[in-house]
């Protein structure tokens, strides 16, 4: 896999993530009960919640191109990068806690990633 393709797919996990962080936020902004369906469409009117799926749009589009280049056992598992940006994230933005299991888990994320990587150089 390309640096181009890893940028793209780099691309696409931050739009991802950035549309997970709308989402969050805009929960966090209202109570939200799921009780009626009033609470629901005022959710889906939400800025941070139109902008989070409007992400998701132009994700899945981006994600169509990416695999039309690397084949989807290397471009899925290297996606999982997001969980890295959101464990990250959430901690720097959302002040959740940062555990060492946390971190364990991100690092062995990254060497699994980087197996993937490149293990995808040598077919």
């Amino acid at each position: 896999m390309g640096i181009v393709n890893f940028g793209l797919i780099f691309l696409n996990t931050l739009v991802l993530v950035s549309g997970q962080f709308l989402w969050k936020y805009g929960l966090m902004q209202k109570e939200v009960n799921f009780q009626n369906i009033g609470d629901i469409i005022s959710l889906f009117l939400s800025p941070f919640i139109i902008g989070g799926l409007t992400l998701y749009g132009f994700a899945t589009v981006l994600w169509l191109f990416i695999l039309t280049r690397v084949p989807l056992s290397v471009a899925y598992p290297v996606q999982s990068i997001a969980y890295i940006l959101a464990v990250f994230g959430a901690y720097f933005i959302f002040n959740e806690p940062l555990s060492t299991t946390k971190i364990a888990g991100v690092l062995l994320i990254m060497i699994g990633v980087s197996l993937i990587g490149f293990s995808s150089n040598s077919m």
